[in-house]
């Protein structure tokens, strides 16, 4: 079912299957929507119930006027924990999602049973990225938004898989039109101020704090070599690679996702 609800002051666009003994709560990463997790959700809510949103920003939901921080939209989410009456949930994030995520963990431990990192890091940005982001920044506010959609969202992916899914980065260049360029603007910003999350995830242990970070081998954003050091790098979080996929491998190779992600709640529910 989806639906809206007013959480922290702005309006959030919210999906929720309803069913389901454990729940997992799914982030999107930037210029996505909770759409994005159309086809790997119906396969999770088999097993669970699975609530998604449109993050600050993005989609259907409000925004901050100048920064969407993590810390804030980790508020909203936990707000929306609370309308679905949810007291404990997984929460897994897709890159710009995976960032929400930490937040969450991090700001209410209480009300997240483990945290899981799709494609993304627990670094902050590095000058250099910042430098990009202004300069995105300046291009959508230039109206050039739908051009750096068709660029970016292509990249995603392995370039093995694109004729297969050209589907659904259409869907996802096209579902771009619904962002307000100044949400998406307050987006970048928050991601460009955000903290480091080194220390904190180094210092998640399962049981009590499980984390799991999901790669894909192809991934033009986080290539192979950086993969295998982030892995060795956080001894305490399990690390899974998946083979053939990009930086949408839930997108790529959903049924190995699936199996991954439902190895790790079924481990620590």
């Amino acid at each position: 079912m989806e639906f809206f609800a007013i959480s922290n002051n702005i309006p959030v666009h919210i999906s929720d299957s309803q069913k389901g003994d454990e729940t997992i709560v799914l982030l999107h990463g930037y210029l996505e929507t909770l759409y994005i997790f159309t086809e790997f959700s119906a396969l999770l809510e088999k097993r669970y119930r699975v609530i998604s949103i449109d993050l600050p920003g993005h989609g259907l939901s409000g925004s901050n006027d100048d920064v969407n921080s993590m810390e804030f939209a980790a508020s909203v989410v936990v707000d929306v924990l609370d309308k679905c009456k949810v007291e404990k949930a997984f929460v897994a994030g897709h890159s710009m999602g995976g960032y929400v995520a930490q937040a969450c963990m991090e700001g209410y431990p209480q009300r997240f049973k483990g945290l899981v990192l799709l494609n993304s890091v627990p670094f902050p940005d590095s000058e250099e990225k910042k430098v990009d982001r202004e300069r995105e920044i300046s291009l959508i506010q230039s109206s050039m938004l739908g051009r750096i959609a068709e660029i970016s969202i292509p990249r995603m992916y392995d370039s093995e898989n694109l004729r297969k899914l050209d589907e659904k980065i259409q869907e996802t260049i096209e579902i771009c039109e619904t962002h307000d360029p100044k949400g998406i603007v307050a987006s970048l910003r928050g991601m460009m101020q955000r903290k480091d999350y080194t220390e904190f995830i180094k210092s998640l242990n399962a049981p009590h704090s499980p984390a799991l970070f999901v790669f894909g081998d192809k991934d033009k954003f986080n290539p192979i070599e950086r993969v295998n050091t982030i892995i060795g790098q956080f001894p305490n979080v399990e690390g899974k690679i998946i083979e053939n996929t990009g930086h949408n491998s839930f997108i790529e190779q959903p049924d190995k996702c699936l199996e991954i992600l439902s190895e790790f709640v079924e481990r620590y529910k």
